[in-house]
């Protein structure tokens, strides 16, 4: 949301931010301080802050949060804006009659398809994510070069894991004799899951590590172990994902049943890479043990990638902005053209 606040267009557009949090923390201020109104209303019902919003005679009113713990999307059913919208806090749909529209991507709905969605689509033309990594973090040589071995690696959030992913897991491991596996599992309960499940399937306990939930700064230089991503299904990663081609790891993907697993693939085509997507289990494995059987390929794409990321539509705030007003302009318009009728 950063980079956004950050390239909006001032003269055209004014920012009024309504902050539900309890304990307002560094990036509660840096936000902040990109708004022209910051409003903190955590302390308010659904009800006082619906009126909150009506007397700020705000015209298009933005979700960030849909289903996520401390939503407030009983506000919008309040319906204090003339036009409501959903973005950001995950692909999908509220589900709301009282939101209207929802932000999407080429990739995550390709036009044309059937829409299982309560809102109208809004397509912005490359990506739903504007990615700023707030790190300078640097990008180190390739880890397989002095481990002698491959590490495999996910710091996705442990709840997008399930024993068919890890099945799937242990097919690249496998495949790559000798090969090692680092993933997030901050619970004793998370971390038996997993070791036994990989068991089962045939890799030793030995050759699969675990780390527990980092600050943002040691959870960016856990890449620096990490020689290629291996994405969840049917949730992909997704800012995790960003995160981990900022550092110059490559994800691979398998394209999922739903939105959210079609992250992954819109982020690979907005980066060029079409060759990390795979259409099924079989095509996941043999991409993730090509790139393992090829570490001068590899290490160059290591050091390649954040470039890439950098120049893409993924990292073009003041484009991505321009899209974002002009999608805004739309559903207004939508709107005033439907009350005129």
């Amino acid at each position: 949301m950063l980079p956004v606040l950050r390239q909006h267009d001032r003269s055209s557009f004014e920012i009024v931010a309504y902050s539900s949090v309890d304990v307002p923390d560094e990036w509660t201020r840096k936000i902040a301080a990109h708004t022209d109104v910051w409003r903190e209303v955590a302390n308010l019902n659904d009800g006082e802050l619906a009126a909150l919003i009506r007397n700020d005679r705000v015209d298009v009113l933005v979700d960030l949060s849909m289903h996520m713990t401390d939503n407030r999307l009983r506000t919008f059913a309040e319906r204090p804006a003339p036009v409501q919208l959903s973005w950001l806090a995950y692909p999908g749909t509220t589900g709301v009659d009282g939101i209207d529209y929802r932000l999407t991507d080429p990739f995550l709905d390709p036009p044309g398809a059937a829409l299982p969605y309560s809102e109208r689509s809004l397509w912005l033309p490359d990506t739903f994510w504007c990615y700023d990594p707030d790190s300078e973090e640097p990008v180190r040589e390739l880890p397989a070069l002095a481990a002698g071995h491959v590490t495999f690696g996910s710091l996705n959030n442990f709840i997008k894991v399930n024993r068919g992913v890890l099945d799937l897991w242990a097919r690249v491991l496998t495949a790559v004799p000798g090969a090692r596996l680092l993933m997030l599992a901050p619970s004793e309960w998370a971390r038996n899951l997993a070791g036994e499940t990989l068991e089962k399937a045939g890799v030793a306990r030995e050759r699969v590590e675990f780390v527990g939930m980092q600050s943002r700064g040691d959870y960016l230089a856990t890449y620096h172990r990490i020689d290629v991503c291996l994405d969840c299904v049917p949730y992909n990663g997704h800012t995790t994902s960003l995160d981990a081609f900022w550092m110059g790891v490559p994800v691979v993907t398998l394209v999922g049943p739903t939105i959210v697993g079609r992250a992954g693939l819109s982020q690979a085509r907005n980066l060029g890479l079409d060759e990390l997507v795979a259409a099924d289990a079989a095509q996941f494995v043999a991409i993730a043990a090509g790139l393992a059987g090829d570490l001068v390929r590899l290490a160059g794409l290591r050091q390649a990638l954040r470039g890439r990321l950098q120049r893409s539509p993924l990292m073009d705030s003041p484009r991505f902005t321009r899209a974002l007003e002009a999608a805004f302009r739309e559903a207004w318009r939508s709107t005033c053209a439907a009350g005129a009728a």
